[in-house]
Order: structure tokens, then sequence, then C-alpha cells
């Protein structure tokens, strides 16, 4: 089974987070899209809602798409959360399954700065989408200096691979110029946010007075 993990701290999840899932799933022929809301992102420490809050939303506008699930894994694992934790972890429950790693082009260059980023490339797949704001590149470009030695492009498979068989894709999404930090703003000043977010968040975000 071919599984996509979409982690990040979907503060709150929005429609270009749904739409990068769909292509992704789309175009790797992916059986499910896994949707893995931080519990303490390493990097964003300010603003951020409840994991509960944030796991509620994603599971609210999931639950229609048969190619969506959620996992609290990293919710229940508490404190600080390292995607290389949570596919190891994902990979020890389930080890027939292949896993893809989901992930934006704005964070994929900071890779470096990830906990054992090498470590990290060689367990899993990955799928880098292309995100409004950001130059595109030449695949040989979008690969950060402190990775370019670890891989190498197959011109057969169109992707470069890593020596442990994994592979690393770039694909073009649909560009939704949408963000969570801008969706936040537009909420603490009264901003309207409809059709930047399903209708189903913008409800439970009113319910609980979230981002005010």
């Amino acid at each position: 089974m071919k599984i996509g993990i979409f982690g990040g701290t979907l503060n709150p999840i929005h429609f270009g987070h749904l739409r990068s899932a769909e292509e992704a799933m789309e175009a790797f022929a992916l059986d499910k899209v896994l949707f893995v809301p931080s519990a303490i992102p390493p990097f964003r420490k300010e603003d951020v809602a409840s994991p509960n809050h944030r796991m509620e939303m994603a599971r609210n506008v999931i639950e229609d798409n048969p190619h969506f699930d959620l996992s609290d894994i990293e919710v229940r694992r508490g404190g600080v959360s390292y995607s290389i934790d949570t596919v190891e972890a994902l990979k020890k429950e389930a080890s027939d399954i292949e896993t893809y790693f989901i992930i934006g082009v704005d964070a994929f260059s900071e890779i470096g700065g990830w906990k054992d980023h090498r470590r990290f490339l060689s367990l899993c797949n990955f799928i880098i989408v292309n995100r409004p704001g950001y130059e595109k590149k030449s695949l040989g470009e979008s690969l950060p200096l402190e990775v370019r030695s670890d891989f190498c492009y197959d011109a057969g498979k169109g992707c470069y691979m890593h020596p442990s068989g994994h592979s690393l894709n770039f694909l073009e999404v649909t560009l939704l110029d949408i963000s969570s930090t801008d969706i936040r703003k537009r909420l603490k000043v009264g901003k309207s946010v409809k059709y930047l977010i399903p209708d189903k968040v913008e409800e439970y975000i009113k319910k609980h007075g979230l981002y005010k």
C-alpha cells in the first residue's frame, strides 16, 4: 500500500493543503494520504491552536474523502513533533507500506535544519510540491546544498534517487495562494475567510473562538 504523509501544524487546515494532497494522491497513485497534525511544531511557537482543535478541524473536512485519513500519532506522542520520528513510527506500525512524505518547496528548502535530516531523507520517498511566491527552478537547483551529494538524478524515472532506493520527486500542483498565517491575521481583525477555508473549518473556529 502506498501512503502519503501530509504533516505540519495545519493551523488551520485550508484549501491549499487539501488540493495539494489531492493532486499528490492522484499523481503518484497513492492509496491514502494521511494527515498528521503536529503536537508542538519545532519552528512555529506562537498563535498555535491546541492539538485537539487542529485535529478536529482536519477531521471535519477530510471525512468525506475516502482517500484521506487522519493520524493522531504526533499528538499522542506529545512534545515537539519531529517528522523523522513520525515516519519511523509509522513504518514500525505497518512494515508493508510504501511511504511518500509530502512537503512544500519552502519547507524542503530548509530541510538542512530538520532533525537528523540526512537519515530522514533515507527513510521514505518525498513529494515536493510548488508553492505560491517561490520561483520555479530546475530540479537540480531545487535541491538544498546540504543534501545534493546524497542524490543522483535518474533520467529514466525522471526523479532523484537516494542510495536507499527511495525517490525524490517534484510535483507542480495548482497554486492556491492561501496561507494559514494570512487566515489567522484576517480572523484577528474580523475579516472574512470565506472561500479560503472549508465552511466546516470556519464554523468550528467561530464556535470555539479560535485565533482571536
